[in-house]
C-alpha cells in the first residue's frame, strides 16, 4: 500500500447532509412547496445552518402543474422518499380525495424505517390515509378538521394548534403555520440559534406557541415600519429582567397609556402582556438550549422572577417543563 493510500483509507469520509424529500404532485400550491424548501433548501452560509439535501420528488417526475397557473419541475421519482431522513408532504390538492397506493407504500415504507415524517396543513390528510397518524395526536386546517376528525376516527385531532410534534411524526394547521412547524422541526434538529437565523432571514417570528389557536391575527412581532415601538421592544428584550408594565413601557415610548396600547396592538396584534410573556418563554428557551445556567438563574434573566412561575408558564405553554425541554434539546 502507498503512503497516499495509506492516508486516504484514514481520512475520514464526508459527512453527508441529512436528506429531505418534499413531496409534489399535479395541482400543488407553489406556497406550500415553498415553505419547506426555503426553510432546509437555502444555502444560509451562516448563523450555524448546517446544509439540507432537499429533493423535490412526485411519483410521476417531471413537470407539473399548480394552482398558480403555472408548471413546476419535480427532478426526482419516490425514490428519494425512501432514501430520505425527512419526507415532507405539502398541503394536499383535494382533502376528499385518497393519495395514491404507491405514495402510501413510500410514506409506510419511510416510516418503517424511522424517517421523521411531515404533513403540512391538508397533508395530514395523506398522512392519515398512510395509516401514519393512527392513535397519535394531529392537526390540519382548522376549517378541514371536522371533516378530517370524521374520516380518521383513529386520529386524535385538535384543531386548536398551529403543529404538533408527536416525536417521528409532526403535522401542521393550515397555510402560514406551515413555516412555524418547519422552523420548529429545524430548531429541534439543529437548535435555536440555527432557527433564529433562518427566522430573521425570513423576517418571521422564529417561534409561535404552538398551544395558540390556528386563527393568531399576526404573530407576536413587530412591524419593522412602527420604528418607535420597533425600538422599545428591542430594548425590552435585550432587559427582560426589569419589571416591565403597560404603564412603564408607555411612559417610556412618551405615550399616554391609551394611545400605547392602541399602537401597540395595531403593532403586533397582541397586548403588551402576551407579547411580554412570549418573550420571556422565548428568552427561557434560548438559554435552556444554549447555556448551562441553572432553571433558577434563567428565571431571573428571562424575566419570571421565581423558578416556580418559570415552569408553570412554561408548562402551559409548552407541555414540558424547563429540565425535560433542556434534556430534548441538549441531550442532557
Amino acid at each position: 500500500m502507498t503512503h497516499l493510500a495509506h492516508i486516504a483509507q484514514l481520512a475520514p469520509s464526508p459527512v453527508q447532509p441529512p436528506i429531505v424529500a418534499v413531496v409534489a404532485f399535479d395541482g400543488i400550491s407553489p406556497f406550500h412547496l415553498s415553505v419547506p424548501c426555503i426553510v432546509f433548501g437555502e444555502d444560509y452560509g451562516a448563523g450555524g445552518v448546517p446544509r439540507f439535501d432537499v429533493r423535490v420528488c412526485a411519483e410521476a417526475p417531471g413537470m407539473l402543474q399548480t394552482t398558480a397557473g403555472f408548471a413546476i419541475g419535480a427532478p426526482h421519482g419516490l425514490d428519494a422518499v425512501h432514501a430520505a431522513d425527512i419526507v415532507i408532504v405539502p398541503s394536499w390538492r383535494n382533502a376528499l380525495e385518497p393519495p395514491s397506493d404507491a405514495l402510501i407504500d413510500a410514506l409506510r415504507g419511510a416510516q418503517a424505517r424511522g424517517a421523521q415524517i411531515v404533513g403540512l396543513c391538508l397533508g395530514a390528510f395523506v398522512l392519515a390515509a398512510a395509516g401514519i397518524l393512527d392513535g397519535r395526536p394531529a392537526t390540519t386546517h382548522w376549517a378541514w378538521a371536522e371533516a378530517f376528525a370524521r374520516r380518521y376516527r383513529a386520529v386524535r385531532v385538535d384543531a386548536a394548534v398551529l403543529y404538533i410534534d408527536d416525536g417521528q411524526v409532526l403535522t401542521s394547521a393550515g397555510t402560514a403555520a406551515s413555516l412555524d412547524c418547519c422552523l420548529h422541526l429545524l430548531r429541534r434538529r439543529c437548535g435555536a440559534q440555527a432557527a433564529n437565523y433562518v427566522a430573521r432571514r425570513l423576517v418571521v417570528p422564529p417561534h409561535r406557541q404552538g398551544s395558540q389557536a390556528q386563527y393568531v391575527e399576526q404573530p407576536i412581532g413587530i412591524r419593522a415600519r412602527d420604528e418607535r415601538l420597533s425600538a422599545l421592544l428591542d430594548w425590552v428584550q435585550a432587559n427582560l429582567r426589569e419589571p416591565h408594565s403597560l404603564d412603564s413601557l408607555a411612559q417610556r415610548a412618551l405615550m399616554s397609556r391609551r394611545t400605547f396600547t392602541r399602537r401597540f396592538k395595531q403593532a403586533t396584534g397582541t397586548t403588551v402582556g402576551a407579547w411580554l410573556l412570549s418573550a420571556r418563554l422565548s428568552r427561557a428557551q434560548q438559554l435552556l438550549e444554549t447555556t448551562d445556567d441553572s432553571v433558577d438563574a434563567i428565571a431571573g434573566t428571562a424575566g419570571f422572577g421565581s423558578a416556580v412561575s418559570l415552569r408553570q408558564h412554561f408548562a402551559e405553554a409548552f407541555k414540558t417543563t424547563p429540565s425535560s425541554y433542556r434534556r430534548e434539546f441538549r441531550g442532557v
